[in-house]
């Protein structure tokens, strides 16, 4: 069973799967598919934790392929996107607003080839290159409820980052209700969902300041976006940036920056955080429940577009195997990201 909430979607396994040894090493798991007509063909290496913890709990396991649903995709996996909400998950941050059944995947990002199409679904084919968000992409083979074809000139791998930070940052834009020709401030703008902010704002005629560290400002233009340090003194530096002022204001990375965000635009109404839970105390919005599928395909779609037009682009940082998926994990909790992170497979 799998539902959406959040930023994701929980997967929800059945109670009689067999529980794997807790290591980082390969473990043999006996789940079975129906569909396929040998052992090699039926199962699949997927990464899986049987407890909340560090990234050490993260193990690589054979489990069975999964099988696609009406109106869902299966796709071979060539890439799939980390998000901050992957390692949340595994580490039982969220496990009073998001409870998950032991043992878990992970990861909700995939760019890969359609394998498996299921009932009702029409407009793609076994073959077809594709990204999108889906269930426990971190695997050989993943479930993809929403899903775009992927241009020819768009790598695997960059493909794999757009999903979740693309869908949020169309929500949240719309959410805010930031207008053509206006100031929109951008706290925490260098990671996945920042930069598409940026790029998606940019598109719609909408002018954004972004903060970030020093290092990161020649980036934040290469999006263009005009960048300032965050820090005290975020409302001067703002004001000088903007002398018409700033008519609204995200927050992606929950550094605590909503009293300031509220001063800044004058109207807490205008402000928006994905990260901080105590935004409504100061009269921000929160944003946490994803937009109906048929609206995140429509704007993984139009990202796709953007792309093929030259002017969308999310640059994936680093990228790791499959096998070091902990280490992924780690250097994504660590923040400071510049782009995305991605897991390959070989």
């Amino acid at each position: 069973m799998s539902r959406f909430l959040g930023l994701c979607t929980i997967h929800e396994p059945p109670n009689n799967r067999a529980v794997g040894k807790k290591c980082r090493q390969s473990v043999r798991f006996t789940a079975r598919s129906l569909h396929d007509t040998n052992d090699k063909e039926r199962t699949m290496k997927a990464v899986r934790f049987h407890q909340y913890g560090g990234p050490e709990v993260l193990t690589i396991e054979d489990i069975a392929k999964p099988t696609p649903g009406p109106g869902q995709v299966r796709i071979a996996v060539k890439a799939a996107g980390i998000n901050p909400i992957d390692w949340k998950l595994r580490a039982g941050y969220m496990h009073a607003m998001m409870p998950i059944a032991m043992p878990a995947g992970s990861g909700f990002d995939a760019a890969g080839i359609v394998d498996a199409v299921g009932e009702g679904v029409s407009g793609v084919a076994v073959g077809d290159a594709v990204f999108g968000k889906g269930i426990d992409t971190m695997a050989e083979f993943a479930i993809l409820q929403e899903w775009t074809a992927k241009p020819p000139g768009l790598s695997f791998e960059e493909a794999a980052g757009y999903p979740v930070a693309v869908e949020t940052a169309t929500r949240i834009l719309a959410q805010v209700g930031v207008k053509p020709g206006e100031t929109l401030l951008v706290s925490g703008a260098a990671g996945g969902v920042g930069s598409a902010v940026i790029q998606l704002a940019k598109a719609a005629g909408i002018r954004t300041i972004g903060t970030a560290s020093a290092s990161k400002h020649d980036y934040l233009r290469s999006l263009g976006a005009i960048p300032t340090t965050y820090g005290p003194g975020l409302p001067d530096r703002v004001a000088a940036l903007a002398p018409q002022g700033v008519q609204a204001a995200l927050d992606i990375a929950g550094s605590g920056v909503i009293p300031e965000l509220v001063a800044i635009t004058g109207d807490a109404s205008k402000v928006l955080s994905i990260s901080d839970l105590s935004a409504p105390q100061h009269g921000a919005k929160t944003s946490f429940e994803p937009m109906e599928a048929a609206q995140a395909t429509k704007a993984l779609t139009s990202a796709a577009t953007l792309f093929t037009a030259g002017t969308f682009t999310l640059p994936v940082e680093q990228t790791f195997p499959l096998d070091r998926i902990a280490a992924a994990h780690e250097l994504s909790a660590k923040g400071h990201v510049t782009g995305r992170l991605v897991i390959t497979m070989h």
